[in-house]
């Protein structure tokens, strides 16, 4: 059997799951750089049958997966994966199985954004290494208004440390109902009023055909010019022009990004210029505990199927 691991950017991968389980005369490669080069992705991969991608760092659409005859098991780190074409899967007969994970990091991290902005934690690091001293003023959290958009899991998690520093929580999200909205902490709102009234907007929404750019120019062009805006989710939920622009204009305060349209964020993106964001790299899911129950299940949705009895199948 012959088992790729991709993107594996920190190079951890071989030392958090017991890969010599693997049947007997397997091969396994660890790719520890992001392949962006279509043609130079299918030479890497044309010769495995088994893949483990990290999340949605490698697309797999079907334009590729045909062109990987040899493939027939996908494993994707996490239940989810937006950017495998699970339909191309199954005409192909590839297997695609997930992973459990570890935690609400994501919503941890949220909370790092909003803290770096509010307290200018980044700035000011920035100031003190430069030999400056207090160069600007913070941010109180008490007292002002969180606007969660997505009540799930994470939103209600980012909606309960809102009210430990003395929020008001409000959130909106399609579905969301003023009882659900109760129960997570938070007071129901429409979108509109939403970013015209928050000092804090944290994106929390699975990123869908009916989400896609449900942040958009009207949006943020409502926010208040003292506004912060947080995305811990995807890119596509937001129009990225409109806010770039409102970042460049100072329309709003500041962002904390940690998603982005392009993955890795290119060397002359705009946003690496601007004095008032965040950015990390798409680090919501990337925690050691998380890594850990990543790749143990990984090995175990490999040898499952190796062994005629897959598991967390997703196709």
């Amino acid at each position: 059997m012959k088992v790729a691991i991709l993107d594996d950017y920190q190079r951890v991968a071989r030392g958090l799951a017991d890969w010599d389980r693997l049947p007997a005369g397997s091969e396994l490669a660890v790719l520890d750089r992001h392949v962006a080069d279509r043609e130079e992705l299918v030479r890497t991969l044309e010769r495995f049958e088994v893949l483990v991608a990290m999340r949605e760092r490698t697309p797999f659409p079907a334009d590729l997966l045909d062109r990987l005859p040899r493939l027939r098991l996908l494993v994707t780190t996490g239940m989810r994966n937006a950017s495998i074409d699970l339909d191309a899967c199954r005409r192909r007969g590839v297997a695609v199985c997930g992973t459990g994970g570890a935690g609400l990091p994501t919503a941890e991290l949220a909370w790092g954004l909003i803290l770096a902005l509010a307290k200018r934690i980044t700035a000011e690091d920035r100031a003190v290494r430069a030999g400056a001293w207090q160069t600007g003023l913070t941010a109180d959290l008490g007292g002002r208004r969180l606007g969660v958009v997505g009540l799930g899991r994470l939103g209600t998690r980012v909606a309960a440390v809102g009210a430990a520093f003395g929020m008001e929580v409000v959130a909106w999200s399609p579905n969301l109902t003023a009882g659900r909205a109760a129960e997570g902490g938070a007071a129901l709102v429409g979108k509109r009023e939403l970013f015209a009234t928050a000092d804090v907007v944290s994106l929390h929404l699975v990123l869908s055909g009916r989400t896609r750019g449900v942040v958009g120019a009207g949006e943020i062009g409502a926010m208040r010019p003292s506004a912060l805006f947080v995305n811990t989710a995807r890119a596509g939920l937001v129009d990225q022009d409109a806010l770039l622009a409102a970042l460049r204009a100072g329309r709003i305060a500041g962002a904390g990004l940690d998603v982005f349209p392009v993955e890795p964020l290119p060397a002359d993106d705009p946003l690496l210029a601007l004095p008032n964001v965040v950015l990390t790299p798409h680090l919501g899911y990337v925690t050691a505990e998380g890594y850990a129950v990543f790749y143990h299940d990984a090995l175990e949705d490999i040898l499952a199927w190796a062994a005629g009895r897959p598991v967390r199948l997703l196709t």
